[in-house]
């Protein structure tokens, strides 16, 4: 690694640029389906986690009475 030769500022813009060429972005249509999806998944996932947390709270409660 010592022996490579250190890239100038301009031409590490320039590899930047042409890297930046080659992505490939995403569709409006694919952003929004996958916006969508993410939103459905948290919905559905706090639904559950909101399940579990009461759950828990009602073993913890019901625990406290026996003591």
């Amino acid at each position: 690694m010592a022996d490579e030769k250190k890239t100038s500022p301009a031409e590490f813009l320039r590899q930047v640029q042409a890297e930046g060429r080659k992505v490939v972005w995403p569709t409006r249509e694919e952003t929004v389906r996958t916006a969508i999806f993410v939103f459905i998944m948290m919905v559905i996932l706090s639904l559950f986690f909101l399940g579990v947390d009461s759950l828990f709270s009602a073993v913890v409660r019901w625990l406290l009475t026996l003591a």
